[in-house]
């Protein structure tokens, strides 16, 4: 995935260089019917069933928010993960996406 073709935010961006930088280019999927400029859901290549929904929209400059989707939908977190810098959403998605 070439990160500076694809349409979206800078921080988003950024944020995939460094998910590319630690697990490598073949190890994430991006769901491409996530259509807003400021968000990206990212699940693992293989393993559609547990994704992370990144967003910077509604957040202060510098700042993620986060959703977790589990296979069942009653189980998933949802505006609870808010104003977090890049180490934290990395964090999150190290635990959420590779434990």
């Amino acid at each position: 995935m070439n990160v500076w073709a694809i349409d979206k935010d800078i921080p988003l961006k950024l944020l995939l260089l460094e998910l590319v930088h630690r697990y490598g280019e073949n190890t994430l999927a991006l769901n491409d019917q996530v259509l807003h400029y400021q968000a990206i859901e990212l699940c693992r290549l293989h393993d559609p069933g547990l994704s992370a929904y990144i967003y910077t929209f509604a957040q202060n400059a510098g700042r993620y928010g986060i959703d977790l989707k589990y296979p069942i939908a009653a189980h998933n977190i949802v505006g609870e993960n808010e104003g977090l810098g890049l180490d934290r959403i990395l964090d999150i998605i190290d635990v959420h996406l590779f434990c």
